[in-house]
């Protein structure tokens, strides 16, 4: 039977209900994090790693748009029960719902990306966004003419502040003294899918005198890419390769490669041969973050630029460059 995939947003349980009735059994399963499926960032990265998966192999999936946060353990349930695995689940905010559902289902294996979630069926995927984010940093300082460069994230929560820091980092590393604005778009979920919002902290950034932002904000960072093309600035993107959407004023965008992530899960974690429970870390030595150079931005990354923040790469490989990681201590010392 073919697998017709699960591609419509839901208004609640009833309709998830509805949706999830009739999968067929041992496919695996995607659940993407609230800000929506196609935000062009984060989201959008874990469909497209499934997607990469699905065309390699030929096999169908289960996926799922959240609405809200009481669907998540009814989701994940409802995915369990009918026997899909792996189960893939993007986003910070699933620990409690897994915790609560793993061991309800000791057979299925569980994947679970930006959060570590302690259980034998369960493997944790982090990535060092402080890294990626110092490579970007670097490369927004030597960018900057102004000597102000500006960071708008979206939910203000630790994961966005290491983010933050990595690149708050990065940019002093080239220039001491470059002056460093900081904003986020809210404190609920609504923050990763709010561009209005984060077009106008961009434009007033902007007005202050900072010339590069990063977006680290989900859907909402699309009002940034926007607001410094209309103004003639730089933005930076996040997460999936942002630099085609508004070329020439994409200075680069930092990558993490969750894509990557959700098609090893989708090869690897359905078989307990090949499924490794327990916390794995990506960073910049195996590629799991790294900086954007395109046909979309090649003209913008000089030769000096990269050869700078190529050499700051090594660095951090090879661990004599240090990025303070925000998570160590909750705290951002500059």
């Amino acid at each position: 039977m073919k697998l017709t995939t699960f591609t419509k947003a839901i208004a609640g349980g009833v309709a998830l209900s509805a949706m999830l009735t009739g999968a067929a059994l041992a496919d695996p399963a995607v659940i993407y994090d609230l800000g929506g499926k196609f935000d062009k960032s984060f989201n959008e990265a874990a469909y497209n790693g499934a997607e990469a998966w699905k065309a390699e192999t030929g096999g169908n999936y289960l996926d799922l748009e959240l609405q809200n946060d009481a669907q998540r353990e009814q989701a994940l349930r409802r995915f369990a029960g009918q026997g899909a695995n792996p189960i893939v689940m993007a986003g910070f905010s699933w620990a409690a719902a897994l915790d609560a559902v793993a061991p309800e289902f000791p057979d299925t294996n569980f994947v679970v990306i930006d959060t570590v979630v302690e259980q034998p069926n369960v493997q944790s995927i982090m990535f060092d966004e402080h890294t990626g984010s110092f490579l970007v940093g670097a490369l927004a300082a030597m960018q900057s003419g102004s000597g102000k460069v500006g960071f708008i994230g979206g939910m203000d929560v630790p994961l966005i502040h290491r983010f933050y820091c990595g690149y708050a980092y990065g940019a002093r590393a080239v220039n001491p003294e470059i002056g460093l604005t900081e904003n986020y778009t809210g404190t609920t979920p609504a923050a990763w899918n709010d561009p209005v919002t984060a077009g106008e902290l961009a434009k007033a950034q902007i007005d202050s005198g900072v010339d590069v932002i990063f977006a680290a904000a989900g859907g909402s960072g699309m009002g940034v890419l926007q607001a410094a093309k209309d103004a003639g600035k730089y933005s930076i993107g996040v997460d999936s390769n942002q630099n085609h959407l508004q070329p020439g004023s994409v200075l680069t965008s930092m990558l993490k490669r969750v894509d990557t992530a959700v098609h090893t899960a989708f090869l690897e974690a359905g078989d307990d041969a090949t499924f490794k429970p327990g916390r794995i870390d990506l960073g910049l030595a195996d590629g799991g973050v790294d900086y954007a150079v395109d046909d979309n931005n090649a003209a913008l990354i000089t030769d000096e630029m990269k050869a700078k923040v190529e050499e700051l790469k090594a660095g951090v490989i090879a661990g004599t460059v240090e990025v303070h990681d925000y998570y160590t201590d909750n705290a951002c010392p500059l």
